[in-house]
């Protein structure tokens, strides 16, 4: 069991797409998957087939209790695949609302998803946390329940500066969690072929060599149709659907090794030497951002 944060200050990178091409990768491996689309907006929600939810991850964190997440987690809408149908824990923009509620609490405002996680995601392979485009309550949360941290990162202009500031913020909570969460790596999302695109890619990967994740994922006409259809990209037939696709699963192998395809030399091994199927993280040194 893994729990990732797929995080960016910045809204419109893609980090739900890759929230997405993640989970049906995942899937497709196997693997069981849960989605926490923790971002009031509810794109993972709706992108992954669920509409008008009874109830919703809302409901899980106003309740303040251990394991309350499973009342609200049902599967996902998309058509069944070679593997498991991905469970979701729908949002709805009244999330934003129980944001503002858990800002009075003052002892476990923090801790709410962790705790409405405790025990439900154990049972999956894989959780991937959606969080939203801000560093406010709702990331920290998903922060303190998560055992890594994805960063996705548009190669534009800004994103050196978005990616070191995650980086700090992420290492400020890892300072009062015994160093967790990690860093797993960052994505390049909507990688366009420009010059322009193709130089701040360069200039990340020549900042952040050990933590760029390969392949990136690029923009395609084919994952934006599959968002609007509220299907895997995977599933589609047009022109950039099974390359799409197979960029999700080599990053799906990267974040979420499947534990028999896992050696010691790529992956870390308990206190027994067997193989891990945990992915590599990074910890983070108080003293920079690299």
């Amino acid at each position: 069991m893994a729990v990732t944060a797929v995080v960016n200050q910045k809204g419109g990178v893609g980090k739900t797409t890759v929230v997405l091409g993640l989970a049906a990768a995942s899937a497709a491996r196997g693997r069981t998957v849960l989605v926490v689309d923790l971002d009031p907006q509810a794109n993972a929600t709706t992108g992954m087939g669920v509409w008008n939810p009874a109830s919703t991850i809302a409901d899980a964190l106003d309740t303040d209790a251990v394991g309350s997440i499973r009342a609200v987690v049902e599967p996902a809408g998309w058509p069944e695949g070679d593997g498991p149908i991905p469970h979701v824990a729908p949002s709805s923009a009244r999330l934003a609302q129980s944001e503002h509620q858990m800002a009075t609490d003052l002892i476990g405002a923090q801790d709410r998803l962790a705790s409405a996680l405790d025990g439900v995601a154990a049972e999956y392979d894989d959780v991937y946390i959606d969080c939203p485009p801000s560093l406010g309550l709702l990331t920290v949360n998903a922060l303190f329940a998560s055992d890594s941290v994805l960063i996705v990162a548009e190669p534009s202009a800004w994103s050196l500066d978005g990616v070191q500031q995650i980086l700090r913020n992420v290492r400020r909570i890892a300072e009062r969690r015994d160093g967790r969460p990690g860093v797993v790596g960052i994505v390049v999302s909507r990688l366009a072929r420009t010059r322009d695109a193709s130089y701040w890619h360069g200039q990340l990967s020549e900042t952040y060599p050990e933590l760029v994740l390969e392949p990136p994922v690029r923009l395609r006409a084919a994952v934006t149709e599959a968002a609007a259809q509220s299907v895997p990209v995977g599933s589609l037939t047009r022109d950039g659907a099974a390359a799409a696709a197979l960029e999700f699963d080599a990053l799906s192998r990267s974040v979420a090794p499947d534990a028999a395809a896992a050696t010691p030399a790529a992956s870390p091994t308990g206190g027994d030497g067997a193989p891990s199927s945990e992915p590599d993280v990074v910890e983070l040194s108080p003293a920079g951002d690299h």
